[in-house]
């Protein structure tokens, strides 16, 4: 068994996720993970597949017969396990350059974004525009969780940090 990382999009319908899972189950695929988005009527998706590695070209061939259906994908690979998960909701005043500066400020101190996902927002009493994201990292050092505040608060005082779960690997 093979495992692979597949990303699709296409114009958003009902049934298209159905469509999808009938191609990996065919080939006999097992569907491990995934992340699944509509914005602004696209269809979005990252899946971890497993299957057999003689069923591969057929599932692509499956999934490319899907009406609209753009794929990339590659052969997933195991990496070291992080020896701690943290999670974290970062709420601040929208502008340009948000995502560059957090991602900037995580790698400085060798912190692996795991799963990232953001919102614009209005603020309902002030009318601000407003940016949330909320993450989840992978440490490789205990001592990068207070370095992850502090350089997160760096960005601004608008930064409102909070943390929402605190798991272990």
């Amino acid at each position: 068994m093979m495992r692979y990382l597949v990303t699709l999009q296409a114009p958003d319908r009902k049934g298209l996720v159905e469509q999808i899972a009938n191609a990996v189950s065919r080939n006999n695929g097992n569907w491990l993970d995934s992340e699944m988005r509509h914005i602004d009527g696209i269809f979005a998706a990252i899946l971890q597949l497993e299957l057999p590695l003689e069923k591969w070209d057929e599932l692509v061939d499956a999934l490319e017969c899907i009406e609209g259906l753009s794929l990339t994908y590659s052969q997933a690979s195991q990496v070291a396990q992080p020896i701690k998960h943290v999670s974290y909701q970062l709420v601040a005043y929208d502008r340009p350059g948000l995502v560059l500066q957090i991602s900037n400020s995580l790698n400085a101190l060798g912190v692996n974004i795991e799963q990232f996902s953001s919102q614009y927002e209005t603020a309902g009493h002030t009318g601000v525009a407003l940016f949330r994201a909320n993450m989840r990292l992978g440490l490789t050092e205990l001592t990068q969780e207070e370095q992850i505040i502090e350089q997160l608060y760096k960005m601004g005082d608008d930064v409102v940090l909070d943390k929402v779960s605190k798991a272990t690997a």
